[in-house]
C-alpha cells in the first residue's frame, strides 16, 4: 500500500525510552545515594598535594583540604585535634576551614637534607573523626606551575599551550601593616597593590587571537568566491543524499524523548574542575575564630561549582574588572575580639601568590 503503514511502527522507539527511563531511574537513584552533599555537619580531611624543590635543594610540601559541608566553615586550633608530626605541631596550617575542596592552601619547608624515606603527617580531628595527610618525597609526587594550574581547573582537559607555560605568578605589594590592632566593631583597611603578566590568556582573549579579522589576517578569510564554490558543493551533495523517511508525529515525540534521556544519561565529558581565567584579588580568614564582614563583598577562595555563586569555579562567574592603579581596597569589620590572620590572594586563574596579615581585635569598651 503506496505511503500507507501498517501497525504501530512508533512501539519499538517507545520500548526503548521505557528502558532507557527505567535505566535513568536507577542510574540516579544509585548516584544520588553515593553522592549525597550537606551544608553542615560533616568531616574534614587534609590532602598532601606534592612537594616542589627549591633552587637550593630544600622543599615545599604542599597541602590542601576537603571540608565536605558546603556552608559550614570549621574552627580547629593548633593542636590535638590540628597537628604536624614528627617535630613541630604548628606547620602554619589553616585553623579555619572553608567549605569543599581546597588545594595548595600552604607549604612546609623541609631541609635538602630532609630523609626522603621519612614521612611528615598533618593529623586533623573534626565531628569525631581522624582523618591524617601523609606526604613524602616519592618523584611521582612532584609538583610545577603546570600540575597546579592543571590540578586547580584552568588547563581544562590538560590543554597547554605557550601563553600557560610562560604563565607567572602574580605579585602583591601590601600597602598595610602586617600587624594591626583593631577594635570590636571598627573597619580595618587593607590595601594590597596587585600587577601580574597578563597570561594566561582569557577566553575572549583566545577567541580574538583565533579570529582573521581581529588579527588583520585577510589572506585566511575565504573569500565570497569560495564560499559560493562550497556552497554549490554542498548542493550537489545535499542532492545526492537519500531524502530521510518522513516520521509521524508520535515517532517525532517518541525520538525527542529519547534524545532528551541520552541527555540525562550521558556523564560529564570533564573529569576535572573548571575555573574562569583572569586576574581577581580576594581576603579570607586564614586563622580565627569568627568570620569578618568584608566590604565589598569578597571572592570566595574555594572550589564552588555551583552556578551563579561568587567563585571563578562557579558557572557563569566573570573575573571583575581590575583596579586602574591595581590597588584592592577592602575594609573589614571583626564582631569578636580575638587574633586573627587574614590572607590575601592574588589569582591569575591558573596561579596565585598569597600575603597574609594579622589583626589583633580588642572587645570595644564602655
Amino acid at each position: 500500500m503506496n505511503g500507507q503503514r501498517t501497525g504501530d511502527s512508533s512501539r519499538p522507539l517507545r520500548r526503548v525510552v521505557a528502558c532507557a527511563l527505567a535505566a535513568f531511574v536507577l542510574v540516579a537513584g544509585a548516584e544520588v545515594d553515593a553522592q549525597l552533599s550537606y551544608s553542615s555537619g560533616q568531616t574534614i580531611s587534609p590532602a598532601y598535594e606534592g612537594y616542589e624543590v627549591n633552587p637550593d635543594g630544600s622543599y615545599n610540601l604542599l597541602f590542601g583540604y576537603l571540608n565536605r559541608n558546603w556552608d559550614e566553615e570549621l574552627n580547629i586550633p593548633v593542636g590535638p585535634d590540628n597537628y604536624f608530626s614528627p617535630g613541630l605541631a604548628d606547620r602554619g596550617q589553616p585553623t579555619h576551614f572553608l567549605p569543599r575542596r581546597n588545594r595548595f592552601v600552604f607549604r612546609v619547608h623541609l631541609p635538602a637534607d630532609f630523609d626522603p624515606d621519612q614521612e611528615v603527617v598533618w593529623t586533623l580531628r573534626s565531628q569525631g573523626q581522624e582523618k591524617k595527610a601523609y606526604a613524602s618525597l616519592r618523584q611521582d609526587l612532584l609538583v610545577d606551575n603546570m600540575v597546579i594550574a592543571s590540578e586547580t581547573g584552568a588547563l581544562g582537559g590538560g590543554r597547554s599551550d605557550p601563553s600557560n607555560r610562560l604563565n607567572e605568578t602574580p605579585v602583591i605589594e601590601l600597602k598595610t601593616d602586617r600587624v594591626i590592632a583593631a577594635v570590636v566593631g571598627q573597619p580595618v583597611t587593607l590595601i594590597a597593590r596587585v600587577t601580574d603578566d597578563g597570561l594566561p590568556l582569557t577566553l575572549t582573549q583566545r577567541r580574538a587571537d583565533a579570529d582573521p579579522a581581529t588579527r588583520g589576517d585577510v589572506e585566511s578569510a575565504p573569500s565570497d568566491a569560495d564560499a559560493n564554490v562550497e556552497d554549490a558543493d554542498a548542493s550537489d551533495d545535499a542532492s545526492e543524499e537519500p531524502e530521510p523517511e518522513e516520521l509521524t508525529e508520535e515517532e517525532k515525540l517518541a525520538a525527542a524523548e529519547l534524545k532528551e534521556l541520552e541527555g540525562w544519561l550521558r556523564r560529564p565529558v570533564r573529569i576535572t574542575v573548571d575555573k574562569r581565567i583572569g586576574l581577581h584579588f580576594m581576603w579570607f580568614v586564614y586563622r580565627g575564630d569568627s568570620d569578618g564582614t568584608f566590604d565589598p563583598i569578597q571572592i570566595q577562595p574555594w572550589e564552588d561549582t555551583r552556578a551563579f555563586q561568587n567563585s571563578p569555579w562557579s558557572p557563569f562567574w566573570e573575573t571583575p574588572s581590575p583596579p586602574e592603579d591595581g590597588s584592592w581596597v577592602t575594609e573589614v569589620i571583626f564582631s569578636k575580639p580575638g587574633t586573627y590572620v587574614l590572607r590575601g590572594r592574588a589569582d591569575d586563574g591558573a596561579l596565585f601568590a598569597d600575603v597574609e596579615v594579622t589583626i589583633n581585635v580588642r572587645p570595644l569598651l564602655n
